[in-house]
């Protein structure tokens, strides 16, 4: 889960996830582990605080009929509620949290690629737009949290995705109610690489526009490098071109465990720039902005980015 300060440069990002090898047998758990994981971005005082801990499987619990999390006696994940508290590298963000539904949930995806295994990682927003209300501390300063908005994740699967770049924006400066998902990606088949794919859902004035079918994807343009992302899609109504970026120093790095071994680098800003341009005959062009509200994903294998990986 996420969510912006209403105007400030300044965000949170929580994580509850499990982690299962795929090398293990199914009846080995040891190797099996829940994870907890913290992020404050504060460019104010250009300080991003990244934290995580991992717990053996015994001392977690995920529920497999609704959304009930618990990470040790560390984090608590229910519908409308988030608490935890940990630390590591020197550093400690605890935070308690209450938060409302928002939007309709989301799918990035068409809804049948989410039954097939290709692809090997899936993500929906089960809660865009939510508000999120309480504190968060950060080594002892403490955040009041007071209807920032955001959002609800989730994303699972055997195989993490090889190479993406992925964006949300839950409201801009000049369009409070608009949201948006996206992602540029490409995936291996056995010895084969797919083309680069994108998906975006823009959400506004009451409509979703979706163009996530594979046909769209394939002949989206897209490029992303270092810390910029360029896109460029349509569909047969409209075509939206969009930008996110954000400096080095707004990111920080994290280890994402590979199920079939190693591990990738996920570069993660939640205090990106965005800007969108949507074109539609016969209506005024539509401009979304926002300075520092977009969460930025970059996920590779690349090591030489210069961003501090903390764990």
């Amino acid at each position: 889960m996420r969510a912006n300060h209403p105007e400030k440069p300044l965000a949170f990002w929580f994580r509850y996830s499990i982690f299962l090898p795929k090398t293990i047998p199914d009846s080995d758990k040891k190797n099996t582990i829940g994870e907890l994981w913290a992020v404050v971005f504060n460019r104010e005082t250009n300080r991003m605080t990244a934290v995580k801990e991992e717990f053996r499987i015994d001392e977690c619990n995920f529920s497999g009929s609704g959304l009930d999390v618990s990470i040790a006696d560390r984090g608590r994940l229910l519908p409308g509620i988030a608490y935890g508290k940990i630390s590591s590298n020197g550093d400690s963000i605890s935070w308690d949290l209450k938060y409302t539904d928002g939007q309709a949930p989301l799918r990035l995806l068409p809804k049948y690629l989410y039954k097939g295994k290709f692809p090997t990682a899936k993500a929906t927003v089960p809660n865009p737009m939510a508000v999120f209300t309480g504190t968060v501390e950060v080594n002892g300063e403490t955040y009041k949290i007071d209807n920032w908005v955001g959002s609800q994740n989730h994303n699972w699967g055997s195989r993490h995705i090889d190479e993406y770049a992925w964006g949300q924006v839950a409201g801009f400066d000049n369009e409070a109610e608009a949201f948006l998902e996206c992602a540029t990606a490409r995936v291996r088949l056995g010895p084969f690489q797919t083309p680069w794919m994108t998906t975006v859902v823009l959400r506004y004035d009451d409509r979703e526009i979706v163009i996530s079918n594979l046909w769209r994807a394939f002949q989206a343009k897209a490029a992303y490098k270092s810390f910029n992302w360029r896109f460029d899609t349509r569909n047969k109504m409209l075509r939206i071109q969009g930008s996110i970026e954000a400096p080095l120093e707004s990111f920080i790095g994290f280890n994402y465990y590979k199920p079939d071994g190693g591990s990738s680098t996920c570069l993660n800003s939640k205090i990106a720039k965005c800007q969108l341009l949507v074109t539609e005959p016969g209506k005024p062009d539509r401009v979304f902005k926002t300075r520092h509200r977009a969460a930025f994903e970059i996920f590779n294998t690349d090591r030489d980015h210069g961003v501090l990986v903390i764990a």
